[in-house]
């Protein structure tokens, strides 16, 4: 069951639901609408959310002042993954953009991939026991 809850804005559901379940083990819980589809993975729940440019139509519903979300940024969520190395080599080959390459950590190695709209998801590979995220 989901503890926590983050919602990416994204520019097509569609494309955002295939990189996530095809490629970092999210399970699709209800993808009720076009421009709307709920994933989990472990103790995480994403939400994602199509940028409407309309009001009161969801996540994705523009502000009262007329700003509309968009994705990007650099917040993210971590998925761990026990071969970092070989995670980003399916990745590439799938055709996911990276940030970067991979970082040698303290407590672990990470890569920033993006999603098909641009927001990131860290992926972590653990150094140390305390590090693991399960």
């Amino acid at each position: 069951m989901a503890t926590v809850q983050v919602r990416y804005i994204v520019n097509s559901v569609d494309d955002a639901l295939a990189f996530y379940t095809n490629h970092l083990g999210f399970t699709e819980v209800m993808h009720p609408a076009p421009q709307f589809a709920m994933l989990s993975r472990g103790d995480l729940r994403l939400v994602l959310s199509e940028a409407s440019g309309a009001q009161n139509t969801g996540g994705g519903s523009s502000m009262a002042d007329g700003t509309r979300p968009t994705p990007g940024g650099w917040n993210r969520f971590a998925v761990e993954v026990e071969d970092l190395s070989a995670k980003v080599a399916e990745l590439r080959k799938a055709g996911a953009h990276f940030r970067s390459d991979i970082i040698q950590g303290v407590g672990g190695n990470q890569a920033l991939v993006e999603d098909p709209s641009g927001n990131l998801v860290e992926l972590f590979q653990p150094l140390r026991p305390e590090a693991r995220l399960g």
